[in-house]
């Protein structure tokens, strides 16, 4: 059973089957909400990116460098990173995937921007779906809602989701709540929100946008570590 632990904003963590260690977007050190976080104690085997946002990937090159874990991203944002002496790296693209360790990864279609915190080019923003041996889940990224969605419920098996939430930058919790739906799933880790004014929720009433579908949103608490 996946152990999914939740860092704050959209950055998570997920230990699956061997103990492998996949974390998903860090952005530890400049939220204020996540103070609590001892950033030099997070585990990753893998660092995932989705895109380059700075609320995406402000931690990635510390925790990469103290690890030693490997980067996985898309081509520009493996190029960037290479560029600043971090060696192990995957680049992908959309549509694309691969055969990992751990199981396997697609890096799927997000409708968003990307780019580097220095102004570089972030290439084309995306998604994962991970399929491991203990689950199959897709990560969204920062996202619009769109069509390719229902592609995954149609392509894979998936036992949960990683879904924005937070609406103005993202889908909100109605989009989100249909992606849900469309992918297939019925429980989904709800990120992006609360962090910044503009995409902070009311979470009852994004918790009936789900429930009206028959899926559960869980939201918790930064830090918590829960069992999918």
């Amino acid at each position: 059973m996946p152990r999914l632990t939740y860092y704050g904003h959209a950055c998570i963590g997920i230990e699956v089957a061997g103990g492998t260690q996949l974390l998903f977007d860090p952005f530890v050190t400049p939220n204020g909400l996540a103070k609590a976080v001892e950033v030099d104690a997070i585990p990753a085997d893998y660092v995932l990116l989705t895109h380059g946002h700075e609320d995406h990937v402000a931690d990635a090159g510390t925790i990469l460098r103290r690890t030693g874990a490997t980067l996985v991203s898309n081509f520009e944002i493996v190029c960037w990173y290479q560029q600043q002496g971090i060696e192990k790296a995957h680049p992908m693209n959309l549509g694309g995937g691969f055969d990992f360790p751990f199981g396997r990864v697609k890096y799927v279609n997000a409708v968003h921007s990307s780019v580097l915190p220095d102004g570089t080019y972030g290439g084309n923003p995306g998604g994962f779906v991970v399929e491991a041996p203990d689950c199959s889940f897709y990560v969204s990224g920062d996202t619009a809602l769109h069509c390719d969605m229902k592609l995954l419920g149609d392509r894979h098996s998936l036992d949960f989701a990683v879904l924005c939430i937070g609406d103005n930058f993202t889908m909100g919790p109605t989009d989100a709540a249909l992606a849900a739906e469309w992918a297939g799933v019925k429980r989904v880790v709800g990120v992006h929100y609360d962090t910044f004014p503009p995409i902070v929720i009311d979470r009852e009433k994004a918790k009936s946008e789900f429930a009206k579908r028959g899926i559960e949103l869980l939201l918790p608490a930064i830090g918590e570590t829960i069992e999918l």
